[in-house]
């Protein structure tokens, strides 16, 4: 009996720390060096390049069940990963409109995962640094200290925070405790025919479903048309549904159309509406020197999205929703179970941040911003954005130069989109050439452009939205447009000549 009491050996403790540090320092160091290299000759790689068969067939590889080295981890990100980018980062890349991120943001990441906080809330260093960050997004927008705020992944969820506040709000029950059953009149969000697709998305997460977001016409320069907003929202109201938010628009994602925001925050204080806005693309204008006139009313928003990753070009991912009252932005999140309880004094002595959002666990998104902020400082940024917009001017300039190119919407910020066009084509026809156009631009590495349609129209789209991007780029564009469209409508001729004599000799054969 007493054998059996005897203690068993303890097995043999582990930890996912290295057991040689100086190795892991030395790899370290050879990271860092070949980032700065990576991103200092980002001009002299292709903006995209497909991935060969066999790099793609190392991501097919199964669970790796037993160690490898990190040198050699590293080994393969740096063969498989790093070369084939989205492009993003890339100085002609225009496909969609992102931001270019930076340097210090990366080293911001890297230094916010070494410390490892959790920005649920609680008192440490992160926590407060987080709501600064939040406190110098409401300054740029013009928005009350005493207004609130979120970090949050991106502008779908930004969106999705300020009209869950919105929805309860202007709901008229407490749909916290009774859900959206207990609504006695169905609720109605408005925006532009432009609006983003994250707000489809948004009212069928709050439960109101894709018919309670009305899409409003927009005008001939593609911002909403005020009077047929004032016609929705009568229409609506003698129908017996509650108008509740008009979403406003700082920068469509087709264009960077910016709706006239001082008139619909004048129209949602008449008809006792939520003003929201969708500032995603470009609320931060409003620090641009030269162009923030163009979202002048933006200040008196009830609550606003907002993408530090774009036009603060911070790594992603990082958006940000602001709420006028704050009051009501805690009351649509808050929750305060057992585990999470306030004390005097300690870590849970300070603001839970989770509870202005959906987030519980929540990322060090804001020591990226912080830092690049803090080197550069706001003006700096500002004329960033001022630089991007005159680039899409002179782009604009560009295409009018050539009758072989035309402009298909107004270039209202620093969206352009555009076609080449050939005599004789038909639409479909132009379609496809245009989309070759793109897809050759993107295989041959040169630039990297999107499509899309405005108002029946296809085009090509150009969204410049990169601190790397130099007139010349533009320049590159055009020119290997011409070429492209050039070589592309010739072969097209040729088939379509080819086809029509080969259909004339059957003719005559018969």
């Amino acid at each position: 009996m007493d054998a059996l009491r005897i203690p068993m050996p303890a097995a043999a403790e582990e930890t996912l720390d290295p057991a040689d540090w100086t190795e892991v320092q030395a790899l370290s160091h050879q990271v860092i060096d070949d980032a700065i290299d990576y991103l200092r000759d980002v001009r002299e790689r292709p903006v995209w390049r497909e991935m060969p068969t066999g790099v793609k067939a190392t991501f097919d590889a199964s669970l790796p069940h037993s160690a490898t080295p990190l040198a050699e981890v590293y080994r393969q990100v740096a063969q498989n990963v790093m070369p084939y980018p989205m492009g993003n980062i890339h100085p002609r890349f225009w496909s969609w409109y992102m931001g270019s991120s930076n340097f210090t943001g990366a080293l911001a990441d890297f230094l916010a995962a070494v410390q490892g906080s959790n920005l649920g809330g609680g008192n440490h260093a992160a926590a407060r640094l987080d709501s600064q960050v939040v406190n110098w997004c409401k300054e740029m927008m013009g928005f009350p200290a005493s207004a609130s705020g979120t970090l949050a992944s991106g502008g779908s969820m930004a969106n999705l925070i300020a009209l869950t506040v919105a929805r309860n709000v202007k709901a008229g029950v407490d749909v916290r405790e009774d859900g959206i059953a207990a609504l006695d009149k169905p609720l109605r969000f408005y925006g532009s025919d432009q609006l983003h697709s994250c707000h489809r998305k948004a009212m069928e997460a709050l439960g109101l479903g894709n018919r309670a977001l009305r899409r409003v016409a927009t005008t001939a320069d593609l911002r909403i048309d005020l009077a047929a907003l004032k016609q929705a929202i009568a229409k609506d109201r003698a129908a017996g549904l509650r108008p509740a938010c008009v979403i406003g628009t700082a920068g469509t994602v087709n264009t960077g159309a910016i709706d006239d925001l001082e008139a619909l925050a004048s129209l949602a204080a008449e008809e006792d509406l939520w003003f929201h806005v969708d500032g995603c693309i470009g609320a931060l204008i409003a620090i641009a020197p030269e162009n923030a006139y163009r979202v002048a009313g933006i200040e008196h928003a009830d609550s606003v999205a907002l993408d530090p990753h774009k036009w603060l070009h911070a790594p992603f991912e990082v958006g940000c929703a602001l709420v006028r009252d704050a009051k009501a932005h805690h009351q649509a999140f808050a929750v305060t179970p057992e585990y999470l309880q306030a004390t005097p004094r300690g870590l849970a002595s300070a603001d839970w941040l989770y509870e202005y959002g959906l987030q519980t666990t929540r990322g060090f998104r804001a020591l990226k911003v912080w830092m690049a902020l803090k080197e550069h400082g706001i003006e700096k940024f500002g004329r960033l954005i001022d630089q991007n917009i005159a680039q899409a001017r002179y782009l604009s300039g560009l295409i009018e130069a050539y009758p072989e190119l035309e402009l298909v919407a107004p270039t209202s910020i620093n969206i352009v989109c555009y076609r080449y066009r050939a005599e004789g084509l038909e639409d479909e026809t132009l379609k496809a050439l245009n989309v070759e156009i793109m897809l050759r631009l993107q295989e041959e590495g040169i630039a990297a452009l999107s499509d899309t349609t405005v108002h029946g129209e296809h085009c090509l789209r150009v969204a410049i939205n990169n601190h790397r991007t130099r007139r010349e780029d533009l320049d590159l564009l055009v020119a290997e447009t011409l070429r492209l469209g050039e070589e592309l409508a010739g072969a097209t001729a040729m088939a379509k000549g080819v086809a029509h004599e080969e259909a004339t000799r059957d003719v005559r054969n018969q």
